[in-house]
């Protein structure tokens, strides 16, 4: 679980495609990965996935074919930027909201317009995350936990960005058309499938294999 304060941005290092898989090095230059371990979880991008190796400044994940096949993770070329955080402990602040890291699909940018210092981001989500979704509610994107600014019908969703978040995720490097992991308000699904009797789409997480 995780909150979706974005912790670091790491960069990829070297990427491997393998059969079914991918093999990615992050790069991480700050101290986030004291205390991780192989087998615990580091949410990049949104993404909850598992390090099989860790070095100083350094991690290795292998992303499945489950995950590639919701996420940006398949796009992911040497030198991107990705937003990085931990897994919350037990006892934590939770300074932004419920995360799974569990992503439901793919979204992408279609205009950022500015207003003062504040940014306006709009966004086309899956249809179906739309629909669990509120104005004023929650949405992670790219894992970063934001409030939804305003919904229009059928797809379209938008965030507004302080300077601090375009600063401190990789949402700044997000050029035209540029895709992001959009993760639905926990709530929002739960409440959708009591309604509707209708199990999500399964989510991107690496640990479902």
């Amino acid at each position: 679980m995780f909150t979706g304060i974005i912790e670091s941005v790491g960069r990829v290092q070297t990427v491997e495609d393998m059969p079914g898989a991918r093999r990615l090095w992050i790069q991480v230059d700050d101290d986030l990965l004291q205390g991780v371990s192989p087998g615990d979880s580091i949410a990049v991008d949104g993404a909850c996935l598992t390090p099989v190796q860790v070095e100083t400044a350094r991690f290795r994940v292998d992303v499945v074919a489950s995950t590639l096949s919701r996420t940006i993770a398949a796009g992911y070329e040497s030198g991107d930027r990705v937003n990085l955080e931990k897994a919350m402990k037990l006892g934590d602040r939770l300074d932004g909201h419920l995360v799974q890291g569990h992503v439901d699909g793919i979204g992408n940018l279609v205009s950022i317009r500015e207003d003062g210092d504040t940014r306006f981001l709009l966004f086309r989500i899956p249809e179906e995350i739309h629909r669990a979704t509120i104005p004023h509610g929650s949405i992670a994107l790219n894992g970063i936990s934001l409030t939804v600014n305003t919904l229009r019908d059928p797809d379209l969703l938008e965030v507004a960005i302080i300077p601090h978040t375009w600063s401190h995720t990789n949402l700044l490097h997000l050029g035209e058309d540029g895709r992001v992991n959009v993760e639905g308000d926990l709530i929002g699904k739960y409440v959708g499938r009591l309604l509707h009797g209708k199990s999500p789409n399964p989510s991107a997480h690496d640990r479902d294999l």
